[in-house]
């Protein structure tokens, strides 16, 4: 994928759509089939990096002891 810009989440989810509906056909030759595995297979893991990064940028806004909001990282229990 170099020199290509970046796709963005929801245009990676369609393209794995994409393979995984031309994979459950079951139309395409061996290896065709499996150049779009390892395409899957890559994008996945784009998808799962590009789901790290936001989780770690999601905060849960609570109250303080003082009543004001206190930003917390999401998943942080006290």
């Amino acid at each position: 994928m170099s020199g290509e810009k970046a796709r963005s989440f929801e245009e990676n989810i369609a393209r794995l759509e994409e393979i995984v509906s031309m994979l459950e056909r079951g139309t395409a030759k061996l290896a065709d089939s499996l150049a779009l595995f390892e395409e899957g297979t890559k994008l996945v893991g784009v998808c799962t990096a590009m789901l790290g990064e936001a989780a770690q940028k999601v905060v849960v806004l609570q109250k303080g002891p003082d009543g004001e909001p206190v930003e917390t990282p999401f998943g942080v229990e006290e």
